[in-house]
């Protein structure tokens, strides 16, 4: 007896279940819906039948209906009707109606529409090729449902190899490939990150992830379509280009991307050459991966292997070879790409007809077969294997054998080995991006059809616990919290600032007691993360009546005036606490109680080092649960520093969070590391040096120039009249200086000099007085006694301890526009704001003095000085008269100028003419600018186009950098440099300093910044100066350095001869040139008689040696 089913026209009487009904319906019953799906009067009556027909299979015999009743021919065949259009329309309906209902139902039928025979989805993207709209509707509706049901295991393991295959046939539609390229670039968009829920984000990293080692095949399948002869094809291939490449994730490629995608759309010498130019001016810092190989590998081989490729395009590709590769961190990933850039590399070095591309290609080379491990392709030791498809087949059949095999329907066998193929490549997916949790899922549900249905849920449990055992034993247990530990903080959110998403779906958990050190590149959003915590803006984190959270920043708005006891017990927050409370607290941290303590002293007198005391202070008053500590290290001193250590580790009930570009403090504080890595926060247990041994490429924390980040400070220039770099160019003399209102000098009777080769540190605690020492220097203050001179052509590249205070004005501009405003009229405009440089009201009326030089023509004013010439040991200025001509100018001696007190029009003009000298040079241009940024590491896109005040506090410190050494200053004078700059700048920085041509003097509170770069260091200590001879310097900081060699030496070296401060060379500071001893007439036969025998020698040389110089060496 046939079972009975309801007519097609009510398929809502279907009784429907989970699973089918066992009972199979007649051959008579399918063949009437399909009558009725192919010769409906109405598309909506086909449709009907076509979801009537789906119901009835999935109710009944599900999967193995499609090719016991033979559908999927059915469709075939209607598809390639050529003669009836309402055939076609038809055919695409059953198709839409089981690509929409089979996949949710049946999972297994995934399969058949993609695998099995070649799969069907050839006859949708066909079917968008045909002339009638609605046939093409139809299609695009089938493709779209397919689309909608597929997991992002499947859309990787089925769906994209099935269009890859279409677009690889020749016979293909044009309207089919355009079909096929906008679905790959749907699952890229797919992909894309966003500010969805916990589980569509991690959706997304999933397919992102797999989506992007598929790369390597994708990119030229696409790439071929950009040159197809049809416009159509092209457009829909570069869209789809530009979606792929949004997989990459990694900045430092990034803005090179529409470069990228030009020269593949536009394949040209030209083209070819200004990308290779781009990434060769790219600093790579951030991992490289597959998905970034597969971008530029054909690229790279392209003009690797092209012949025509110029010797210079051939040396930047090399060097961006050998760049990239140092990055690749994934030996794996490095075998994929690696050995198609070999050959060309290879080719280069044997080739090249420059001696120095032929030696950066053996360089290359050198790092490609070191990136890509044993030449056998054995698994390197210590290197994990990623799972194959291959080996978790194993595990699913002996799964499967062990819960009693397969349920053993006829015809099933084909069928289930290609399930199980397509299961073992999702699963093998899952595993090695290590998400387990998800193995279940991609088993479970194709399996249930296939088993027995209780065996099916066994086998995909057992498969998913042998891969949490196998993850286990690859990266070790996941560490459990203590049963002691209190949780504080347990939730998962995003971070954007501004149109910038920082963080993406990532959690934080606090637990009471930790100290968290927070690390990643300046820029990352640690300062923002910690700021939107204490404003109580990140989504699930506590309220401050949960939990007692205090940012300690360095702020230095405070009232300036105010008492420091006044300040803080006029804080609401602290009101309450008492005055004795407070006075207490305050004593605590150093402010000493009492008539003419600390305590008794006005705010604004505070040094960067007790201000940050202050906010600690402030912090211990609320009684806080959770410290949120931004470089709470920067300006405070080793005694300081070593007593915030102690602090924190015996408050146990207090949590921290730390920003720190101090690797020590990191090393005795931190619990617990942080760490921001492809927008997500992962934690490593234990303190900074337990993080860089699990995370090797984080190492810069620990030596300074293993940075990636690269500084590059202009040449200084020579110094008219000084041709030894130990000569003093400027001097301090028995200088006093007293802050006003204070009761004893900050400093007394300090004397010091320094050099071009000096590298010299000033060390003392805070409020010593470190930073009226470096004003007094530079000209920022006037001492009350002695004197302070220096060479007048010198220029002094000035970086304040708190550095914004430079560009706190031009918060609106971008760090371009500040450069420019700055440099606009040939002279530094902070040089001119100095107290030194403005004229005070007594200098106004020295300037209305009648001036009577004796030489009979009577007492004048003087109007200006127009110009300057060597005279003698010094100079003579041409002085402008006021209400005379310049014929009437007169010639005046610097000496005879500042002895009649026009000191300040005379130091005016040498920063004048030493600025003219600096900038002989430069072209203020933005282009030029730009590169000027480039070179100090900041990105020249942020330089242009973004404000100041967007930018992070490193970044800021780098504008104020550039912005110093625009005008190639001969001295660069530092106040706290490591404030603010993460490692890798610091690091970028160290370097630049260790080769900088010029003097270097700085306060630091970092030794280990201090040790790798200063010989020579000066001691400040209640108003005194104590100059601390020629120390050691602990070049072995420097990763790169070695002994005996490289430019670390050699300025080292210079700095150890300098006899500044020994007395050698003291005396006035005049600078003038050796005068030349008058040669004999015996002696200038001598030389007479050595130039004619270098003459007679060249001549008897081979062709083209150049004639050597006519010099009066020995020589």
């Amino acid at each position: 007896m046939p079972h009975q089913i309801s007519p097609p026209t009510a398929p809502a009487m279907l009784v429907k279940s989970s699973t089918p009904s066992g009972v199979p319906p007649t051959q008579e019953d399918i063949s009437s819906l399909l009558d009725t799906i192919f010769s409906a009067k109405t598309s909506q009556a086909s449709v009907d039948a076509a979801y009537a027909l789906c119901n009835l299979l999935i109710n009944s015999v599900g999967f193995r209906g499609l090719g016991a009743y033979n559908i999927l021919d059915a469709a075939r065949k209607g598809a390639a009707d050529k003669k009836d259009g309402a055939r076609r329309e038809s055919a695409m309906n059953l198709l839409g109606a089981l690509f929409e209902r089979f996949p949710p139902a049946q999972p297994v039928s995934e399969t058949i529409f993609l695998l099995q025979d070649g799969g069907v989805i050839s006859l949708a993207l066909d079917a968008l090729a045909d002339k009638g709209a609605q046939v093409k509707e139809s299609a695009q509706y089938a493709l779209d449902a397919l689309f909608a049901n597929l997991t992002p295991e499947s859309l990787i393991a089925g769906l994209l190899p099935a269009l890859q295959r279409y677009l690889a046939k020749k016979t293909g539609k044009w309207q089919g490939a355009v079909g096929a390229y906008d679905l790959i670039g749907k699952m890229a968009d797919k992909a894309k990150m966003g500010m969805g829920s916990k589980k569509e984000e991690r959706q997304k990293d999933l397919l992102r992830e797999s989506m992007g080692k598929k790369l390597a095949g994708l990119i030229p399948t696409v790439e071929s379509g950009m040159h197809d002869l049809k416009a159509e094809v092209c457009k829909s291939a570069l869209k789809t280009m530009t979606s792929l490449t949004t997989l990459l994730s990694n900045d430092d490629v990034a803005p090179r991307i529409p470069l990228l995608i030009k020269t593949m759309e536009k394949p040209s010498t030209e083209t070819l050459q200004k990308a290779i130019h781009a990434l060769s001016q790219t600093t790579f810092v951030a991992i490289v991966t597959a998905p970034v190989l597969a971008l530029l590998t054909p690229l790279l081989e392209r003009s690797l292997n092209t012949p025509t490729t110029s010797q210079e395009v051939l040396r930047q590709t090399v060097v961006v070879v050998e760049n990239l590769t140092k990055l690749v961190h994934d030996p794996v990933e490095a075998r994929a790409f690696l050995p198609k850039l070999k050959p060309g590399v290879q080719g280069v070095k044997d080739r090249a007809s420059l001696p120095e591309v032929r030696e950066l290609a053996t360089r290359s080379l050198n790092v490609i077969k070191k990136a890509m491990g044993d030449d056998d392709g054995n698994i390197a030791s210590g290197q994990i294997a990623p799972a194959t498809s291959a080996d978790v087949l194993r595990v699913l059949d002996k799964a499967i054998k062990m819960n009693g095999g397969l349920a053993g329907q006829p015809g099933d066998g084909p069928l289930c080995a290609l399930t199980k193929e397509y299961i073992a490549e999702m699963v093998a997916d899952d595993v090695n991006q290590r998400e387990i949790s998800r193995i279940k899922l991609c088993s479970g549900r194709y399996l249930k059809q296939l088993l027995k249905e209780d065996s099916a849920e066994t086998v995909a449990e057992a498969l998913q616990q042998h891969f949490i055992d196998e993850d286990h034993r690859k990266f070790g247990q996941p560490i459990k919290a203590s049963s002691g530990e209190v949780e504080i903080v347990n939730t998962d959110f995003s971070l954007a600032y501004g149109g910038m998403l920082l963080l993406s779906h990532t959690n934080i958990t606090l637990h009471k007691g930790h100290r968290y050190g927070l690390c990643g590149r300046n820029g990352a959003g640690k300062s923002t993360l910690m700021r939107s915590i204490a404003e109580g803006k990140l989504e699930g984190f506590p309220s401050k009546e949960e939990l007692k959270t205090c940012f300690v920043e360095h702020n230095q708005g405070e009232d300036a005036d105010l008492s420091i006891i006044d300040f803080i017990a006029k804080d609401p927050e602290l009101a309450a606490s008492g005055r004795e409370r407070i006075s207490e607290v305050l004593s605590e941290v150093g402010f000493t109680a009492g008539p003419g303590g600390r305590q008794e002293e006005r705010v604004g007198s505070l040094s960067g080092g007790w201000k940050m005391k202050l906010a600690l202070a402030r912090a211990m008053l609320m009684g806080a649960d959770v410290l949120l500590l931004d470089e709470p290290t920067n300006h405070l001193d080793v005694g300081n520093v070593k007593w915030l250590e102690e602090y924190l580790k015996r408050h146990t009930e207090i949590t921290s969070l730390i920003v720190s570009h101090d690797s020590g403090f990191l090393d005795n504080v931190c619990t617990d590391i942080y760490h921001y890595e492809s927008k997500k926060l992962v934690c490593y247990p234990g303190n900074l040096a337990a993080f860089v041994r699990v995370k090797p490429e984080a190492k810069s924390y620990y030596t300074l120039s293993a940075s990636q980040v690269q500084f590059k400070f202009p040449n200084p220039g020579i110094l008219t009249g000084v041709k030894s770099a130990t000569r003093a160019v400027i001097r301090m003399t028995n200088c006093t200086y007293t802050y006003p209102g204070a009761s004893k000098p900050s400093l007394k009777d300090v004397t010091c000099a320094l050099t071009l080769s000096s590298r010299t540190a000033i060390i003392g605690a805070n409020g010593a007085g470190k930073s009226t020492l470096i004003k007094l220097l530079t000209g920022e203050t006037i001492p009350q006694e002695g004197k302070v001179e220096k060479h007048p052509n010198l220029r002094i590249g000035y970086i304040k301890q708190h550095a914004l205070e430079h560009v706190e004005m031009h918060m609106e501009k971008t760090p371009n526009q500040y450069l420019q405003w700055r440099y606009a009229n040939g002279d530094d405009r902070e040089v001119l704001m100095k107290q030194t440089r403005v004229l005070t009201p007594e200098d106004q009326a020295q300037m209305e003095k009648p001036v009577d030089l004796g030489d009979g023509k009577g007492p004048k004013r003087i109007e200006n000085l127009m110009g300057r010439q060597k005279y003698n040991k010094s100079f003579k200025y041409d002085v402008k008269w006021v209400g005379l001509l310049p014929k009437h100018n007169s010639q005046i001696s610097r000496e005879t100028l500042l002895k009649l007190g026009f000191d300040k029009l005379v130091q005016e003009f040498d920063d004048h003419e030493a600025s003219r000298e600096g900038l002989g040079f430069r072209e203020l241009q933005p282009k030029v600018i730009s590169k000027h940024f480039e070179d100090i590491g900041l990105d020249p896109e942020i330089a242009n186009h973004n404000e100041i005040s967007g930018l992070s506090g490193g970044q800021k410190v780098k504008v104020v950098l550039a912005g110093a050494m625009w005008n190639n200053p001969h001295l660069l004078v530092l106040d706290e440099p490591t404030n603010y700059l993460d490692r890798d700048s610091l690091g970028g920085l160290a370097v630049a300093i260790r080769e900088y041509k010029g003097g270097v003097v700085m306060i630091s509170h970092n030794e280990e910044f201090v040790g790798a770069l200063c010989p020579e260091q000066w001691h400040v200590a209640d108003g005194r100066v104590t100059h601390k001879g020629h120390l050691a310097v602990a070049m072995d900081r420097f990763e790169d350095s070695r002994p005996g060699s490289s430019a670390a030496s050699s300025n080292v070296s210079s700095a150890n001869a300098s006899a500044v401060n020994s007395g050698a060379e003291d005396g006035d500071m005049k600078f003038k040139a050796k005068k030349k001893k008058k040669m004999t007439r015996q002696q200038l036969k001598e030389r007479e008689v050595r130039r004619r025998l270098r003459h007679i020698e060249w001549l008897n040389s081979p062709k083209g040696t150049p004639h050597p110089p006519d010099t009066d060496d020995e020589a």
